[in-house]
């Protein structure tokens, strides 16, 4: 298990994230619109995960604002977020901020944070997904791992670019 804070309590992931230099495992999530969202839809791209806790968080908020203006920048890669939300939760963040340069997919109906090893496992926020960023390359290799330290954290944006580079 893997553990970060939420506010002054340490808190258990499910598991661990997927090591640097394994296969990371497929994911089924659902889009914005209720569609399957599935790696294949990312297939021949290198992909960030920007996983959160909720999109009604203003720490959660500022992390896919920020992927979003970094995707533009970021060649063959696609960006997903992923967290809980629901569908609708999530359209109505992205469309009153624009968000349009990457995917977002909720994890609600789907093994997403057991495979990979971040839904927590206790705590007030149990069963939601712990805020990680994992980055993978064209093959699905896992290049980069990050939980953060506390939930309140945004992720090293630099880091996750870093090795995209």
């Amino acid at each position: 298990m893997a553990t970060t804070q939420l506010g002054d309590t340490t808190v258990n992931t499910v598991g661990e994230l997927p090591p640097v230099g394994s296969q990371a495992p497929g994911w089924d999530l659902v889009g914005l619109k209720f569609q399957q969202l599935t790696d294949a839809d990312t297939a021949g791209k290198r992909v960030v995960l920007n996983i959160f806790p909720s999109i009604d968080t203003g720490v959660c908020q500022a992390s896919v604002r920020r992927f979003n203006e970094l995707a533009a920048e970021l060649d063959n890669t696609a960006v997903v977020n992923v967290s809980v939300d629901l569908p609708l939760a999530q359209a109505r963040f992205c469309g009153a901020e624009g968000i349009e340069r990457v995917e977002v997919g909720s994890a609600f109906r789907s093994s997403f944070g057991e495979d990979y090893g971040v839904a927590m496992a206790d705590g007030g926020w149990q069963g939601m997904l712990a805020r990680s960023v994992i980055v993978l390359d064209e093959d699905r290799t896992v290049l980069h791992t990050q939980i953060t330290d506390t939930i309140g954290t945004e992720p090293d944006y630099d880091a996750a670019v870093a090795v995209l580079s």
